[in-house]
């Protein structure tokens, strides 16, 4: 598959998971929500492993993952605590603001992903991409006027101030993607699977302070959206993987084709949530599409 094809794609599911995340968390307690999808995903995954290992050559080269070494182990647990962070950061701000509002500032992760792609990886932005980016960070102060008038003060709200830190987070963890998938020489199973596991174990800790009550929490409620983010999310970053894997693949393209989420996230939100939808916020997400596809053009 084309690698800006299989990041179009990529997007559809990532813009389905952001919904299931928004369901998810909504008037629920986080902490279990994060452990319990990830759960999922490691369970998939360490199901996988058991059949090659009881089964070799039953499974399909794209779902094979060979054994590690510690180091190697140690490269991808570092990028599971780095997403690990990044979302805490984001599922705590998404269930506090809507996802109309959340899901467009998240599609701005490209953004800063290209800068990094420039700086660590020598990737040479071109005039439509230095457009592209005016386009969208414009948008986003239209956005900011747009969640004034629901309530939402950019400058003043923790949950935007979260949800910035946790899209700058995930803007290193696909830099560090690119690291792992070429420089580091994994295949996109290996780090797919081992990811997955590692989250799941930094996450069991906090699940079960949550269980113990060692902290004020909201209460839990079991929701068929928790395992639907799960394969929602393996989806979309199994075939983000394969994309960032291909050797002509730019990482600043990649992030930014993956934004395109936004699109469905936002009229997910306006109709399965029954969000405010206005003008300014329609041209907002319009800027912040347009400023993606324009940043890469000619790429």
């Amino acid at each position: 598959m084309n690698w800006i094809v299989a990041a179009l794609i990529s997007a559809g599911f990532l813009g389905c998971y952001d919904l299931c995340t928004k369901h998810a968390v909504r008037h629920n307690a986080v902490l279990p929500v994060l452990f319990l999808a990830n759960a999922c995903s490691a369970a998939i995954w360490l199901s996988l492993l058991a059949v090659q290992r009881l089964h070799p050559g039953l499974l399909s080269a794209e779902f094979s993952v060979p054994h590690l070494t510690m180091l190697q182990h140690g490269q991808i647990a570092g990028k599971s605590l780095l997403v690990s962070i990044a979302w805490m950061c984001t599922y705590f701000a998404v269930k506090y603001l809507p996802v109309s509002l959340a899901a467009p500032i998240r599609a701005t992760s490209p953004i800063w992903t290209l800068a990094g792609g420039i700086l660590i990886f020598a990737e040479r932005p071109n005039a439509s991409q230095a457009v592209g980016v005016a386009i969208t960070l414009g948008s986003l102060l239209l956005l900011s006027a747009a969640g004034a008038r629901e309530g939402v003060h950019f400058h003043r709200s923790q949950w935007v101030w979260w949800l910035a830190a946790g899209t700058l987070l995930n803007s290193c963890s696909a830099l560090y993607d690119k690291f792992l998938l070429n420089r580091a020489g994994f295949a996109p199973s290996t780090v797919q699977c081992w990811f997955a596991i590692y989250l799941a174990v930094f996450f069991l800790p906090l699940a079960a302070g949550w269980k113990s009550r060692l902290w004020q929490r909201n209460d839990f409620h079991w929701r068929w959206s928790i395992p639907l983010l799960s394969i929602t999310l393996l989806v979309a970053d199994f075939i983000y993987f394969s994309a960032l894997h291909h050797p002509a693949a730019l990482v600043s393209v990649v992030s930014t084709l993956r934004g395109g989420s936004t699109a469905v996230a936002f009229l997910g939100g306006l109709v399965l949530f029954g969000e405010e939808a206005n003008r300014l916020k329609f041209v907002a997400v319009a800027g912040i599409l347009a400023g993606i596809a324009i940043t890469m053009l000619n790429r």
